[in-house]
């Protein structure tokens, strides 16, 4: 079984990446268990079989599943609760107002994203969208 199957978050980013360290923080303020890999973030993308369109800055796996990016946790936790058989999960980019992107820097601004679930073929659907403000 993969890494992370037991429940446990795994996670792959840059070691100078703030808006991973945050995400992280997001995660284990909601009662995720993380283990982090300072390296590799492109490799395990790719060993995961997340396509290249919906990368972000560091790759993850929860419960057997990939997870890309800024998802909330909540997002995660309905995965986990729900089962489906998916890939995962992604935000690509680094959406502002996201977790791990809503820090005071932002000065309170939230852009539109949608968490994406991820097939094994390469496509996806919108799992949760997220709204907005332009302030």
């Amino acid at each position: 079984m993969l890494a992370g199957a037991g429940g446990g978050v795994e996670v792959w980013k840059d070691p100078s990446c703030g808006c991973c360290t945050a995400w992280v923080k997001h995660l284990e303020a909601n009662g995720f268990q993380t283990t982090i890999h300072e390296v590799g973030n492109n490799t395990a993308r790719a060993r995961l079989g997340v396509a290249q369109k919906f990368g972000s800055c560091h790759a993850t796996l929860v419960g057997g599943y990939a997870v890309e990016g800024h998802v909330p946790a909540r997002e995660i936790a309905r995965l986990l609760k729900e089962r489906p058989q998916r890939l995962g999960l992604a935000v690509p980019g680094m959406p502002v107002g996201s977790p791990g992107m809503d820090s005071a820097l932002y000065k309170g601004r939230k852009d539109p994203y949608s968490v994406m679930l991820l097939s094994t073929d390469g496509n996806a659907t919108v799992y949760h969208s997220y709204g907005g403000n332009r302030s």
